[in-house]
């Protein structure tokens, strides 16, 4: 993929643990997102993708080592600094009363309407064109719990392209969509990262999309990062059929297939790849 030629830092983990109370689930956790690139967190159910994804976004505190946003560390930044610099899409169900997507989607603007939250012509300029960005322009008015759950899918990561971010912070984002608008959802990011700087970091299950899609990949597996690299590193059938615990042989690494077996002959390929959810 073509990278920008300046790039920056934009979201750091030094030696980071998470977790909940006293209970660590990842530790040692170390990497970079750079303006212009899109970051995947890959692994297993149960492996820690989401409880990592809501300490980068300030959701949970570390447990050891440190996140940095744009070269501040991130538990010192206020709400409204953090908003501004960062937008989080998570899996958790959003629950309203009687908003229009419009609604939700000038949510976004929040961090730059001060105290009284009234949205300037700019401001509704913007929730448009991110409207519009994904789609979702010609559900403005439908009441937002009346969506179908890819709609509101939709509709939400509008609101997260609406805040203008410099990062953005993406839980399973194609979970809920159809193969059409999983692909336009990605042509989205891609464009977000490769031609407006934004770093993207997020978990994926949908491991062909992940591949194509992905400047840098985190496997993460048993409490820890098992591994990390450029996706040609990672989507090899050894680190594949080993992060999942598959059969020697299942991925296939061409077409990002997962093989199927009967008995102990593969008899047919599923496209996608495994899923498991956080």
């Amino acid at each position: 993929m073509t990278q920008r030629v300046q790039q920056e830092v934009l979201l750091e983990a030094r030696d980071l643990t998470v977790g909940y109370g006293h209970t660590r689930v990842v530790e040692g956790i170390s990497f970079s997102a750079l303006s212009g690139s899109i970051v995947s967190l890959i692994g297993p159910n149960g492996a820690g993708k989401s409880t990592m994804l809501k300490t980068f976004a300030g959701y949970l505190r570390p447990l050891a080592g440190s996140v940095s946003l744009c070269g501040e560390d991130l538990q010192r930044l206020d709400n409204t600094r953090r908003s501004r610099l960062m937008s989080v899409l998570l899996t958790d169900r959003v629950r309203t009363e009687l908003l229009t997507c419009a609604d939700i989607v000038e949510a976004g603007r929040y961090p730059y309407t001060g105290h009284l939250g009234v949205s300037t012509r700019e401001d509704l300029r913007k929730v448009r064109a991110a409207m519009e960005l994904v789609k979702v322009w010609d559900l403005r008015d439908r009441d937002f719990m009346q969506l179908s759950d890819g709609q509101r899918q939709r509709v939400m990561l509008a609101r997260a392209i609406c805040q203008e971010p410099r990062v953005m912070v993406l839980d399973e984002p194609t979970s809920h969509l159809d193969i059409r608008y999983q692909i336009e959802l990605l042509d989205v990011l891609h464009h977000l990262a490769h031609e407006q700087g934004v770093a993207i970091v997020m978990t994926m299950h949908e491991l062909p999309l992940a591949r194509r899609i992905s400047d840098w990949v985190v496997c993460v597996k048993d409490g820890g990062v098992a591994l990390q690299g450029a996706p040609a590193e990672v989507f090899v059938p050894t680190v594949i059929d080993d992060l999942y615990d598959l059969k020697p042989g299942t991925f296939d690494s061409l077409t990002g297939d997962v093989a199927l077996f009967m008995g102990t002959q593969p008899v047919a390929t599923r496209e996608g790849g495994p899923r498991a959810s956080t």
